[in-house]
């Protein structure tokens, strides 16, 4: 692990903030808080053997958000001058006076106690920003030949995405923090065809806050998938096309991860429970109604909120309203009992937090850039193993006819979070508890509760992986997040399979 980047930590934003902060204060705000960010940003591309994209982007500048007469307000800016963070608070407290003529209900935030001056910095040991472009294009341009090597693959792809995200926050309570967040996506994908079919296999290595220590080997068996990939694909192409019908299936953390993301993840952010937020994919049935009294899943099913775990994509010290970021349940012995908060939801609701009703945040503010507004993101939404739960090759071999799922693809679910169908990257006929080679075009559907309650086991935790994505939307204006779920293998009785081939004709 690195301390902050130096050339972060010469730019200007204590004195800005201290410029902005000062200013939305004698304008009579009942709460301000600055933030500072730059964000790096680097994608690579690679097709058969040739660099096709490499595409660098930085954002950086600074925002200012009070709370005014009741009201939200907002401003930002990239130019770094104190005369200009003055301007800024300035513009945030107009936009909260226009905005409070058109609040029905005050704005007011649940307490946070103050962190003064601290520093987080993310779990990895190489930046990738520190490295050559030609170094690092080079690795993926050896990958997709060695995968164009086999006589199976036709075309291969190689990509990299990377983010270097710095971050300062100050607020009027005392609250300043600075941090600073590594991430990488990595995939490679084998793509090949028949006279009659064409399809393809990817990497099952999930995004990660790490360094580019996670593509070279010590964190990730490379070799090992590079080498499989092709003969999977192989396999994939001469595999029968799914029977529709009913099928127990065991799940791979690299495949659910996703349905946990959809189903549950977005489903519990309070904002949609409530209504808040409804433009983006909807709301969600998780209402708060239904706290303590919805049998989301089976007994098995523990699921927690957390923005703590090592490497998580939404893993960070302290959230964009200044919240230490926690772990806590939302789903307990199959049982709703929790959901993902900000400090404004938090203070509608303290009960969710706390019995001396000041409620708590769970820390779930972030904002994509210095441009827009914080608003409630996804933790790592995770599902939890037994502690002495079975392996993988054991929940496989309690089926007699079934399917086990293994990587992630395509997706569809409702308004409501509520009715779904996942596809996936490799599905291989279960029978009589053994693998029987696998299959294509296989699509699982269910209600959200349906399939969370035919839960019947969760592997232990040598099964448990961590999965996730660099591009969760949500808002409008839309910003994208960063974040991961970590899963164990499990098993789930009864589950309807569609043939996608099928239902392409419909």
């Amino acid at each position: 692990m690195s301390g902050l980047d130096p050339t972060f930590t010469a730019l200007p934003y204590r004195q800005l903030g201290d410029a902005a902060l000062s200013r939305a204060r004698d304008l009579g705000v009942t709460h301000a808080d600055f933030r500072f960010e730059r964000n790096r940003h680097q994608d690579l591309v690679v097709r058969d053997g040739i660099l096709q994209t490499a595409h660098n982007a930085d954002d950086l500048g600074f925002a200012v958000r009070v709370i005014h007469g009741g009201a939200w307000g907002f401003a930002s800016s990239v130019i770094l001058t104190t005369d200009e963070a003055v301007r800024v608070a300035e513009a945030a407290v107009e936009v909260a006076r226009v905005a409070a003529a058109m609040t029905t209900r005050l704005v007011e935030l649940a307490p946070e106690p103050v962190y003064d001056d601290l520093t987080w910095v993310s779990s990895y040991e190489i930046d990738p920003f520190d490295l050559a472009t030609h170094e690092k294009a080079d690795l993926l341009i050896d990958w997709s030949q060695r995968l164009r090597a086999h006589p199976a693959v036709q075309h291969a792809t190689a990509l990299v995405q990377q983010v270097h995200e710095n971050k300062y926050y100050a607020d009027l309570s005392g609250t300043r923090t600075t941090q600073q967040r590594i991430r990488v996506r990595p995939e490679v994908e084998a793509m090949g065809s028949t006279d009659t079919v064409f399809d393809s296999m990817t990497s099952l290595a999930a995004p990660a806050g790490r360094g580019w220590e996670y593509l070279t080997g010590t964190t990730y068996d490379w070799d090992t998938e590079l080498a499989e990939l092709p003969e999977l694909l192989a396999e994939k192409l001469a595999a029968p096309s799914v029977k529709a019908g009913s099928y127990d299936l065991v799940i791979h953390p690299s495949n659910l991860w996703l349905t946990i993301h959809e189903s549950i993840g977005h489903a519990t952010e309070l904002d949609r429970a409530l209504g808040y937020e409804a433009n983006y994919a909807g709301t969600s049935f998780a209402t708060y109604d239904l706290l303590g009294e919805l049998q989301y899943g089976s007994p098995v099913m523990q699921v927690t909120g957390d923005r703590t775990v090592e490497h998580g994509l939404a893993t960070i010290g302290y959230d964009d309203e200044g919240v230490q970021t926690q772990t806590w349940d939302i789903v307990r012995d199959g049982v709703l009992v929790g959901y993902q908060l900000d400090r404004h939801i938090a203070h509608l609701k303290p009960e969710l937090t706390s019995t001396d009703g000041r409620g708590r945040s769970n820390g779930c503010a972030y904002a994509d850039s210095p441009g827009h507004i914080p608003i409630q993101r996804m933790a790592n939404v995770s599902l939890q193993p037994a502690a002495q739960g079975p392996s993988t090759e054991d929940l496989i071999g309690r089926v007699e006819d079934g399917i086990y799922i293994v990587g992630d693809k395509s997706w569809s679910i409702d308004m409501q979070r509520f009715n779904f169908q996942f596809t996936g990257q490799r599905f291989f006929r279960i029978v009589n508890g053994e693998l029987a080679g696998q299959l294509r075009d296989v699509a699982y559907q269910a209600t959200t509760t349906d399939f969370w309650n035919s839960l019947e086991a969760v592997g232990g935790p040598d099964t448990w992986e961590l999965g996730g994505a660099f591009n969760c939307g949500k808002a409008q204006p839309g910003q994208v997040a960063s974040v991961s779920h970590g899963c164990p293998t499990s098993l789930f009785r009864g589950i309807r399979i569609l043939n996608t081939n099928d239902e392409a004709g419909h």
